[in-house]
């Protein structure tokens, strides 16, 4: 092998194309030709790693906080580097439901709502499949970042040094590898590596499909190769834009279609007459937050940080007020 080939082989692009490739062939082909195939060997992986990692916290994670740890950093007692605020000033909120994008609230799960309703056979599968999957990716979250606080007891300094120098790559390696030795470790990187790239593939389906229902389009081969090739190429054309800058408006958006589904959602039962706290009170929540982010953010109104909190409780104030006065004029159909 050339030098060529193997600085290719290595490199970004190839990888970049092996997984445009197969977005192609995913978002091109019926659900059930590879999407199905491949999917649950996908999921099988990260909740074995998962629950690996988590015996290892279990195990051993000194460097974890204690709850005496806790209450002593509320008493302004910081013990732990991992418990003081951030070194940057950045304010908890509202970026930390930015930066946990789609474990806080996710739009982009809202997305492929419809895929996995057309997959569900009987409806009575709707509460396992939706709320299951739910609760199991929360858990995943939070073993996750169990094990990133145990693994950096230096903190958000340890961590940032990391990421400078390896970015969220190495960042994992050593997560996975302090906890499982080399074999797990890259087992663990493979697995976390999944997931990006099957939310990749089913984000280039429900827009291909989104597509195809808002104009009607019949799903000829033809037609599907007319949505399937610009979609893909302007997706190759983000991987050569700085990927930070691409994460912040994905994180934004993410939050405002959540929002959006939960005021969706709030109609349809408001309209219905029955119980739409459950979903109206996130709704104002994420409305909240979402506006709070962009007004302060730099991709939006770059407005100082100190303006986040008083933006968001304003917001969330007025959304209220008018969710509970719409609720108190509403008039219930008859049944």
């Amino acid at each position: 092998m050339s030098y060529f080939e193997g600085t290719f082989l290595a490199g970004n692009t190839f990888w970049v194309l092996v997984i445009l490739a197969y977005y192609f062939l995913a978002t091109l082909l019926p659900i059930d030709k590879i999407i199905t195939k491949l999917y649950p060997a996908f999921g099988m992986l990260m909740i074995v790693m998962t629950t690996l990692i988590a015996g290892a916290i279990l195990l051993e994670a000194p460097h974890l906080p204690q709850v005496a740890d806790v209450f002593a950093y509320f008493d302004g007692h910081h013990e732990h580097d991992f418990l003081t605020p951030n070194p940057d000033g950045a304010p908890i909120w509202p970026l930390l439901f930015l930066t946990i994008t789609c474990g806080a609230i996710s739009g982009f799960h809202s997305t492929q709502a419809p895929i996995i309703a057309r997959c569900l056979t009987n409806e009575k599968y709707v509460r396992p499949v939706y709320y299951g999957a739910m609760v199991c990716e929360g858990i995943v979250a939070c073993v996750w970042a169990l094990a990133g606080i145990a693994a950096f007891p230096g903190g958000y300094v340890e961590l940032k040094a990391m990421l400078a120098q390896g970015g969220p790559g190495l960042v994992v390696n050593h997560i996975a590898t302090s906890y499982l030795g080399v074999f797990g470790g890259v087992m663990a990187i493979l697995a976390v590596a999944v997931f990006p790239i099957t939310s990749g593939d089913t984000a280039f389906r429900s827009l291909r499909l989104t597509i195809v229902d808002a104009f009607n389009i019949p799903q000829s081969l033809r037609n599907r190769l007319l949505l399937s090739v610009p979609i893909l190429t302007i997706a190759y054309l983000m991987t050569l834009l700085d990927f930070s800058l691409i994460w912040r408006y994905f994180a934004f958006s993410n939050m405002l279609l959540s929002t959006s589904v939960l005021w969706l959602a709030t109609k349809y039962l408001f309209d219905r007459g029955t119980f739409h706290w459950i979903v109206s009170i996130p709704a104002v929540i994420g409305t909240s937050m979402t506006v709070a982010y962009i007004a302060t953010a730099g991709i939006g109104l770059n407005l100082p940080m100190d303006y986040s909190k008083p933006i968001g409780v304003l917001v969330a104030v007025v959304g209220l007020i008018g969710l509970v006065v719409a609720h108190n004029k509403r008039t219930v159909p008859a049944v």
